[in-house]
């Protein structure tokens, strides 16, 4: 008799499936890292806005006027683009001109989530979908989350 030296289909689909498995936990894990770092790099966006906000207009002693178009005008702003979430974002004043606000929109739920968990030290104030932060915040569930970061 002859003996045959290879692999049979049960152990070639195995392999198949354990590599599988690890390719899909893989990516998994890289999605998760990316949309972290997108995260990290939006934060960081916007509080290269604030200081230049803060250094264009509080010599004026109040943000009124205040816009994304002003603040690409004034060259404070390299884009109109949104650091992160939908492309209808927008920088106001707030109280009179005695502040101003960045606000976020069609911002995900994991998004939404994330600025809540760590709010960043350059915000006075967030208001979540018109609310202000507090433990009973909640998110939608779907990509219509709004966020505003009030700087007094």
């Amino acid at each position: 008799m002859k003996q045959e030296s290879g692999r049979s289909l049960i152990e070639i689909l195995g392999v198949l499936a354990i590599a599988g498995i690890m390719s899909a936990g893989a990516i998994g894990v890289y999605n998760v890292i990316r949309n972290n770092q997108i995260r990290k790099i939006a934060s960081m966006e916007m509080e290269q806005i604030v200081k230049n906000t803060k250094l264009l207009m509080e010599m004026r002693g109040d943000y009124t006027g205040l816009s994304v178009d002003y603040l690409i005008s004034a060259g404070a702003l390299k884009s109109n683009r949104a650091p992160i979430g939908g492309s209808d974002w927008s920088v106001k004043p707030i109280d009179d001109g005695k502040g101003f606000a960045i606000n976020l929109t069609q911002l995900s739920k994991s998004e939404c989530q994330y600025f809540i968990a760590s709010t960043p030290k350059w915000t006075t104030k967030l208001l979540v979908n018109g609310f202000d932060k507090d433990i009973n915040t909640d998110c939608f569930s779907t990509n219509t989350n709004e966020i505003s970061f009030v700087i007094e």
